[in-house]
């Protein structure tokens, strides 16, 4: 049957209509919100490149946890930044570290929000590499126990997810054991399993300070025309005992997510980087863009690609929008 008895568009004349056939569709309960912790105390600052997000000191955490839990926001990722950095990274595992001081202030404020920390030590190095540098390179088996055992430092203090970002090959692997051997079997790790050597990086790069001292990370970050080398950086860290995957970032990947779902039946995240949040605030900001309409077409295109979960810094706007209606 063809035109004039098919009209398709029939269900878009109302958005009642729209609505009720509406195939894809985000909902709060879809969001993680990453938020950057700084060591110290009475700390607020504003991230110039980032406008809208905030870099927090532990003791200022808990109205912005309590706002998050008010628009019903189910998760947040937290990323440190330390007041001592060093070669290895000893911040990054410290009990008193600043991603551990800050998991036990949400916890305290908020006991049911989900919290997931970032494991990378990158932050936390002199260098800005996510392992630990022999000579120019980035050693990848010397940086596996000290990624563990910040994970478990991150655990200990109360996180119910860790997220492995370093790229290390056998991180997840070396992770998981050094859980279930400690007794947190019931830990779930979300890992950062196809991660792109990627130029949408650099406000965070600014938020997090976090910027390579030398060189890049592309030897440890994937090459961003491959498409292949995911699933098979993904296929493994499934069978490292990884529980939910991620591809970071989300919008130049769409491509990669999607493959990724037609491939694999695991919770799938994938990551809106702070690159792609800053060039839709800076257009919003000159008025060239809708920035509602905009981020909600951004978001709908990362879940329609295949995402399950979706990690944003446009959470707290999106729930806001999504419970005015």
């Amino acid at each position: 049957m063809g035109f004039p008895q098919l009209r398709l568009r029939r269900l878009r004349r109302t958005e009642t209509l729209r609505t009720l056939v509406r195939e894809n569709q985000v909902n709060v309960g879809d969001l993680i919100y990453p938020m950057f912790v700084i060591e110290g105390r009475g700390i607020k600052q504003d991230v110039a490149s980032m406008p809208g997000i905030v870099r927090y000191s532990p003791d200022e955490l808990a109205p912005e946890i309590e706002e998050i839990a008010r628009l019903r926001i189910p998760a947040v990722l937290l990323f440190g930044i330390p007041e001592h950095k060093d070669e290895v990274g000893s911040s990054a595992y410290d009990p008193e570290g600043v991603v551990q001081q800050a998991v036990r202030t949400i916890k305290k404020s908020v006991p049911e929000l989900l919290v997931i920390t970032d494991v990378c030590l990158c932050e936390y190095t002199s260098h800005g590499h996510c392992g630990i540098v022999v000579g120019d390179q980035i050693d990848n088996d010397q940086t596996l126990p000290l990624l563990a055992k910040m994970a478990l430092s991150h655990v200990e203090a109360g996180a119910d997810i860790v997220a492995p970002s370093d790229m290390m090959d056998g991180r997840v692997k070396t992770i998981r054991e050094m859980l279930d051997a400690s007794g947190f079997q019931h830990i779930p790790i979300l890992s950062y399993a196809a991660k792109y050597a990627s130029a949408f990086y650099g406000p965070f790069r600014e938020a997090a300070e976090s910027a390579p001292q030398f060189g890049d990370r592309l030897s440890y970050q994937m090459d961003p025309p491959n498409m292949r080398e995911a699933l098979r950086e993904i296929e493994q860290d499934l069978a490292e005992g990884a529980d939910i995957i991620m591809v970071k970032p989300a919008l130049a990947y769409l491509d990669v997510i999607r493959q990724v779902r037609n491939t694999f039946s695991c919770p799938l995240a994938a990551y809106n980087v702070s690159g792609e949040y800053a060039m839709v605030k800076a257009a919003a900001k000159q008025g060239w863009i809708d920035e509602k309409r905009i981020v909600t077409e951004v978001l709908t295109a990362i879940k329609r690609a295949g995402a399950d979960i979706i990690i944003t810094y446009h959470a707290k706007e999106v729930a806001s929008w999504l419970q005015s209606g």
